[in-house]
């Protein structure tokens, strides 16, 4: 089980982020459905190269102050 949860409310904001930070990754390869939490983040280790609890902290970040446009 993921050890977070991101809305579709909140995963416009958090792409955006995402993409801020990591800016070869595209619209298509950071598709996301509510409830997909595992399937993103073993996408993402394999997208930007990191281990699962680098892009799980870098995901809880995104979505601390959602309204921050930092990462």
């Amino acid at each position: 089980m993921a050890e977070i949860s991101i809305s579709n409310k909140d995963w416009p904001r958090v792409k955006i982020k995402l993409q801020r930070k990591y800016n070869h990754l595209t619209d298509e390869q950071l598709q996301y459905t509510e409830g997909q939490e595992e399937g993103l983040i073993s996408k993402l280790e394999t997208l930007v190269n990191r281990d699962r609890k680098y892009v799980v902290f870098t995901l809880k970040k995104a979505l601390v102050n959602i309204d921050n446009n930092r990462l």
